[in-house]
């Protein structure tokens, strides 16, 4: 075990923490994967799905089929009901990234309220919805932009986001294993319910972290990962050096810290401790 790992194993346990699983991958050693607390192989990621779903949008965007400043009603015009509120017309691609949707917080929040209440068609229900906010203006985070997005990239590709993402991303970057949660009607909910091994979810990282190259590949290219990053599409400033990343409900975390050259995930349950290990980790 590398001295880095041992020190986040010791906050860990010493602090009692419920961590499942950490992983570490970056330059100069291999990469390494903890057990702290016995749990299933794989963890339900919550918000960090919503970065998947980011890239998702990427390789649209790198072959040319989406451009952020798209109207999310273009793209999905056939599922359209009339006589919706005519401001949705001017919400982009960009807007649902970054939750400037106008709709209220934790709207098709399905870890929090029961899903059955959202109808069986998500999206119509949506469309439907009166805003809460104005649209296009300030963000207000909520899993309904997600879930948005996530149809987009499936009208777009003529596929699920998931199966989009096991051909493109998570079979070259060698997931072993991964699950999405689907609405009522079989389409992905993009922002939430990604189970995957926390030894995979690192590699998201590190794709960032190495300009959207993997082994040589170019798996998403450096424009899009220039973007994300300038416009903080999901993968923020942690506030701990120049790290970055997603975190998720109930203590998940995705951090890339760029000047030391490594990525670091874990799945746990009930865990505050986000920031003390993110400093443990600068501070190494």
């Amino acid at each position: 075990m590398s001295e880095l790992m041992d020190k986040i194993v010791n906050y860990i346990t010493e602090n009692n923490c419920n961590v499942y699983r950490v992983a570490l991958m970056g330059d100069g050693f291999e990469p390494e994967f903890k057990t702290l607390v016995p749990a299933n192989p794989c963890q339900d990621s919550y918000s960090m799905a919503k970065a998947f779903v980011v890239t998702a949008i990427g390789l649209l965007y790198d072959r040319g089929l989406l451009k952020t400043e798209d109207k999310v009603t273009d793209i999905l015009a056939e599922f359209v009901p009339e006589g919706i509120d005519g401001r949705w017309h001017n919400i982009t691609v960009d807007d649902a990234l970054k939750h400037r949707m106008g709709l209220p917080q934790n709207f098709l929040d399905i870890d929090c309220f029961d899903a059955n209440g959202f109808t069986d068609d998500y999206l119509d229900y949506m469309f439907r919805y009166p805003f809460m906010y104005e649209p296009c203006g300030e963000a207000h985070y909520t899993d309904g932009a997600y879930y948005l997005l996530s149809r987009v990239v499936e009208k777009l590709a003529g596929e699920g986001t998931d199966n989009l993402l096991w051909r493109e991303l998570f079979a070259p970057l060698g997931f072993r294993e991964a699950a999405w949660s689907h609405c009522p009607k079989g389409h992905v909910m993009g922002a939430t319910g990604l189970y995957i091994r926390a030894n995979d979810a690192v590699k998201l990282g590190e794709l960032y972290r190495r300009g959207g190259v993997w082994n040589g590949k170019q798996i998403i290219s450096k424009e899009w990962v220039d973007i994300v990053l300038s416009r903080g599409y999901e993968l923020k400033p942690t506030g701990i050096g120049t790290s970055f990343g997603k975190g998720g409900m109930r203590g998940q975390m995705l951090a890339v810290f760029p000047d030391k050259g490594l990525s670091v995930a874990w799945h746990a349950y009930k865990f505050d401790g986000k920031s003390d290990l993110l400093q443990i980790i600068q501070d190494s």
